[in-house]
């Protein structure tokens, strides 16, 4: 079968993506090295909460789609998108070798005038050098003269509803004038609203500055929480008096920590290649420390809480509400709740979680020593209750009926909750 594009990686941005393409009447495959994922995809069946496996199904029986395990289908590709993570290694340093393995496992079967775009979150200089470094080396080919590079960030918001591919403005930046041109054609044959930018570097830079600005606003009211909380004055309903202002103010939330595969790690990225051109960002490292520092409250106050009923950390049964980083997905990458179970375990407690959507711990590289635990059951027989992530499901349970305490790091249970075993973290 021929196809315009192959997409690389079918988690959180891939697949929305190659779905965006394919119901646009362009023939896509999805490219991914778990075997699992690509049968799933090709009987039709989703993985991922907030993507209906009836689109799914409905794109692979129109002939749109089809997902595989082998890199060799890049050989009939006009285009190809690399959506892979990008984590931080154990130094906070950026670890981009998916991108470097993806880069050298379709640089064999990449066809010449064929266009190869990044979208994996990276710090600016690494599309237009390492990655086609490696692309050239490989293939015996140059950029912007035998085949096209560019950078386009993704912008995924899982579990938001307005948040969707095709109407979300798209930032584009190549690394020729041909290549932004090549790469705008085929983002606007699928997406409303495209962005130009003069280079991979700005479009790189661009989605750096997005989610940095998100992390910092966020360590703000993290600090204020803390601050305001020794004042006995509750930051929620301080931040919903300030949003009433209709100019100069953006609501931000505190919570237990930060989560996501993009604001606790973007803001790295750049404070990691700053340090190339002797610059320090020292505004932005000071809000990764409050950010993750956050836990270590939390189980102060998970202290606090357990130690009015003359109890201890350590020997305590404590269920944690939540396992998502974020309300109402399965995405549960560098989510705080984490290390919460890490550092309540480390203290003597023992931890169960509960997560209406996502129903057992699936192996991961940072947590692989939880793979398998499955979410238990909201009930009595623990000596506390920790709200990480407010799932829509938590508002309507009125944990007032469970005498025990109850530590809301959400503001998710304020209204139902207002007695003596209620704590805000």
């Amino acid at each position: 079968m021929k196809f315009a594009i192959a997409t690389v990686g079918m988690g959180y941005v891939g697949l929305p993506l190659s779905l965006v393409f394919a119901e646009a009447g362009l023939h896509v495959v999805g490219l991914d090295i778990d075997e699992d994922k690509t049968t799933k995809l090709n009987a039709g069946v989703s993985y991922i909460k907030h993507i209906p496996s009836e689109r799914i199904a409905k794109a692979v029986k129109e002939g749109m789609f089809r997902a595989s395990t082998d890199f060799a289908e890049v050989k009939n590709a006009n285009a190809v998108i690399i959506c892979v993570p990008t984590p931080l290694n154990e130094y906070r340093e950026p670890n981009i070798s998916y991108i470097i393995k993806t880069g050298e496992a379709i640089a064999p079967h990449l066809q010449k005038g064929a266009l190869v775009v990044l979208e994996s979150t990276t710090y600016p200089g690494n599309t237009d050098g390492e990655l086609r470094e490696v692309l050239e080396r490989i293939s015996g080919m140059k950029a912007g003269e035998d085949f096209h590079l560019a950078f386009s960030p993704e912008r995924e918001d899982p579990g938001n509803p307005n948040s969707q591919v095709k109407i979300i403005p798209k930032v584009v930046g190549g690394y020729t004038p041909e290549c932004l041109k090549k790469a705008c054609e085929l983002y606007s044959k699928a997406i409303n609203t495209i962005v130009p930018v003069s280079s991979c570097r700005v479009a790189e830079a661009t989605k750096i500055m997005e989610n940095t600005f998100r992390g910092i606003n966020i360590a703000l009211m993290n600090e204020l929480k803390v601050v305001y909380a020794a004042m006995g004055i509750d930051i929620w309903e301080v931040i919903n008096a300030a949003k009433t202002k209709p100019f100069g103010f953006m609501p931000f939330y505190p919570g237990p920590g930060l989560g996501g595969h993009c604001i606790p790690i973007d803001p790295f990225y750049l404070t990691w290649k700053a340090r190339e051109f002797g610059q320090h960002t020292r505004f932005i490292e000071l809000a990764g420390e409050i950010n993750t520092s956050m836990p270590d409250y939390v189980l102060s106050r998970v202290a606090d809480a357990l130690n009015d009923r003359c109890k201890s950390i350590k020997g305590s049964s404590i269920l944690i509400l939540g396992l998502a980083y974020k309300p109402d997905v399965d995405d549960d990458r560098e989510s705080p709740s984490y290390v919460l179970i890490d550092k309540l375990e480390a203290r003597g407690a023992k931890v169960d979680f509960n997560d209406p959507n996502v129903p057992e711990i699936r192996p991961s590289r940072e947590h692989s020593h939880l793979a398998g635990r499955k979410s238990a059951p909201i009930c009595g027989s623990y000596d506390l209750f920790l709200i990480a992530t407010n799932h829509k499901e938590y508002y309507t349970i009125d944990f007032s009926v469970y005498d025990i305490p109850l530590v809301d790091t959400r503001n998710c249970a304020s209204d139902r909750s207002r007695n003596a075993n209620y704590y805000k973290a």
